[in-house]
């Protein structure tokens, strides 16, 4: 593989708040799916966190400003900044809107060392920001290290590791970093917490354990990044092209024209049993102009991944304000496989062979969000919280799904098995007792009589053959007038209906349903 090659990372941070046009004074979140996926340091010291509840950070931050999250916007704010950075070292490559990097050795003997790039770097890059985005002095952190990986935590620290260093440097930082929220889950149940504890593994057992991707993990633990910056070619050329007829001058027309060359560069890579690690898009006008840019991938790239990178790259070129912007309609879209690693293996399907299924499924889902846009085809994940509806996340089809945070104690939350159905919103319900009344909890957990019918959105009432509960907590304990104490129960029906409720003095809702 060759050695490491050293590599500057320029990360501006909160980027999505910077290019909402917000500085880190503003107490700003952005939100995706009712969830922060960015706040600015003034949130953040205010109690704002990553994967709240939207109505959970206007609680903990009064006088916060939501702006919802706009892919296309940050795309095109950072197109500047990359053509500024480009205008002072060749060969930058994009690893996502507010990330870029570069190979050190050529550049740094120009400018007189590392410690210079980094410097003028920085410098070229605020001057583009604030021009861009309109904020006066904007934050953009610069680090060097062994590898694109470990240069975007240096990026973090504001630091230059030493050739020699870089394992030390990273064995502080938590398994999380990884960008592989399952396999860190995993590591961290089993006691490996950080990359240092991670590396400190031999690679044998790690292999036998956790697989291909366990295997670069740990390389990447131990600072051995095993896809540098180079410009090596593949093996042969993997590229895919579409010609447009007429001319597309609109981001959609032409998005929605080259999503298929993801889907036949994904073939053609997987016939050769590869990974994309770096992909070169490229556009030519009908004037002749031809626009490339280098995305750099964090882990690989698959047919839906390389369609959003062509459009955030076109949501930058075709924008009315970009540098770039090309005179005249894009006639050509090319996607290139610029360099490539062995891929890892695909898991197998439940009866034995590869899950055609699964691909054809994956197909589909890129057909609908092409046509019906990038909002309208929505994945479920699982986060922390109570109650089942704020455990459950949507997200859109194709994007990054963010970090599951960790295991926290959710007082009062609801006990396992997790139910099938979640309601939104909840579906009220009647519960009463033996005497007829409405069955009650006080703030002690006592109850006011025995649950003995459930009767659900005015339905016929039914015997309830068993239950379990209360579950007590306070819901916005922080907030005296709107603050709730609830209990949550779990009743079945003489139909085998399996419900659980959610009751507040004598109202009762059924929050999700069991299968």
């Amino acid at each position: 593989m060759g050695g490491v090659v050293r590599t500057l990372a320029a990360w501006c941070p909160d980027w999505p708040v910077t290019a909402a046009g917000f500085g880190a004074d503003v107490p700003v979140a952005v939100v995706a799916a009712g969830r922060v996926v960015a706040c600015s340091a003034a949130a953040r010291d205010a109690g704002v966190l990553l994967g709240m509840r939207r109505r959970a950070a206007e609680a903990s931050c009064p006088g916060l400003r939501i702006v919802r999250r706009d892919e296309g916007r940050e795309a095109r704010a950072f197109e500047p900044v990359v053509v500024a950075v480009s205008a002072l070292v060749p060969a930058v490559e994009v690893t996502r809107p507010g990330l870029l990097s570069l190979a050190v050795f050529g550049p740094a003997r120009y400018h007189g060392g590392e410690q210079p790039l980094a410097a003028a770097v920085a410098a070229r890059a605020q001057a583009a920001v604030a021009a861009a985005c309109g904020v006066p002095e904007p934050v953009v952190q610069v680090g060097i290290a062994d590898g694109p990986f470990a240069a975007g935590l240096a990026a973090r620290r504001q630091a230059v590791v030493p050739p020699s260093g870089t394992a030390a440097f990273l064995a502080p930082f938590p398994v999380t970093v990884l960008g592989r929220p399952e396999l860190a889950g995993l590591l961290v149940r089993l006691g490996i917490r950080t990359l240092g504890a991670l590396a400190a593994l031999e690679e044998g057992p790690v292999a036998a354990r956790f697989g291909p991707e366990g295997v670069r993990a740990h390389r990447l633990a131990r600072g051995l990044d095993d896809r540098p910056l180079r410009l090596e070619a593949p093996p042969a050329a993997l590229v895919a092209t579409a010609e447009l007829d007429p001319p597309a001058e609109r981001v959609d027309v032409a998005a929605f024209a080259g999503r298929r060359l993801g889907q036949e560069l994904a073939v053609q890579l997987e016939a050769a049993g590869l990974a994309c690690t770096l992909l070169e898009v490229e556009i030519e006008t009908e004037h002749g102009e031809r626009l490339v840019r280098r995305w750099r991938a964090e882990v690989d790239l698959d047919a839906s991944a390389m369609g959003e990178r062509l459009r955030w790259q076109l949501e930058g070129w075709l924008s009315g304000t970009a540098v770039e912007a090309p005179s005249a309609g894009v006639t050509r879209l090319q996607l290139r496989a610029v360099a490539v690693a062995p891929a890892a293996g695909r898991q197998v399907g439940f009866w034995g062979g590869r899950s055609d299924a699964d691909r054809r499924a994956v197909r589909g889902l890129d057909r609908l969000r092409a046509m019906l846009g990038p909002e309208a085809v929505l994945t479920g994940m699982v986060v922390g919280g109570r109650g089942p509806g704020d455990r459950a996340l949507l997200v859109p089809w194709g994007d990054t799904r963010p970090a599951a945070p960790e295991r926290a104690p959710w007082p009062g939350a609801h006990p396992v098995p997790p139910p099938a159905l979640v309601h939104r919103p909840p579906r009220p319900a009647l519960v009463t007792g033996g005497d007829g009344r409405p069955v009650g909890v006080s703030a002690r957990g006592c109850l006011s009589g025995l649950p003995e019918q459930v009767a659900v959105e005015g339905g016929r009432p039914s015997p309830v053959v068993a239950w379990a509960g209360p579950w007590l907590y306070d819901e916005r304990w922080w907030d005296p007038p709107a603050r709730r104490r609830l209990a949550r129960f779990q009743l079945v029906d003489e139909d085998q209906h399996a419900y659980l409720c959610c009751v507040e003095r004598t109202r009762w809702f059924v929050e999700a349903t069991y299968d």
